[in-house]
Formats: structure tokens, C-alpha cells, sequence
């Protein structure tokens, strides 16, 4: 029980430095996450820019096996009427 004011005095000085450690603790505990926050967003940009440039270069390949499909069969549909053309 606090019966005095010196007592009270004493208590609220206790209680101050106790919640200023809460305090000070929490905020560090803030300042650390929000570091890791910041990194966490780092590697998600640099982790969608990989994907994005993957994504243009699968788009890219797929073009190019469209139009070397393409390509084969035009050489085929030649060589087709190649072959059906009568010997000279």
C-alpha cells in the first residue's frame, strides 16, 4: 500500500522508468521491423523484375519457335511440290 507521498513519489518514478524501457523497447522493436519491411519490399522488386524479364523472354521465345513452325512449313510445302514436279 502506498501510504505516503514520498511512497507515491517513489512508485510513479518506478513506474516511469518501467514503461520508458517498454517504450524504448518497442520501439526498437518498430525500427526493426520496419527494416525488414523495407528489405522484404527490395527483394519483391527485384524478384518481379527477374519474373517480368523471364515472362518478355518466354513471350520472345515462343514468337520465334511460331515462326521457325512456320518457316518448316513453308520448306515443307516446297519440297512437297518439289517432289510431285516430273522428272526432266
Amino acid at each position: 500500500m502506498i501510504d505516503t507521498p514520498r511512497e507515491r513519489d517513489q512508485f510513479l518514478r518506478m513506474v516511469d522508468k518501467f514503461l520508458g524501457r517498454q517504450m524504448e523497447r518497442i520501439f526498437g522493436e518498430i525500427a526493426e521491423l520496419r527494416s525488414e519491411q523495407a528489405a522484404t519490399r527490395e527483394d519483391i522488386r527485384v524478384l518481379t523484375a527477374i519474373v517480368l524479364r523471364h515472362d518478355s523472354s518466354l513471350s520472345a521465345i515462343i514468337e520465334q519457335l511460331h515462326a521457325m513452325t512456320a518457316q518448316f512449313n513453308r520448306f515443307n510445302n516446297r519440297l512437297g511440290r518439289l517432289a510431285e514436279q516430273p522428272a526432266e
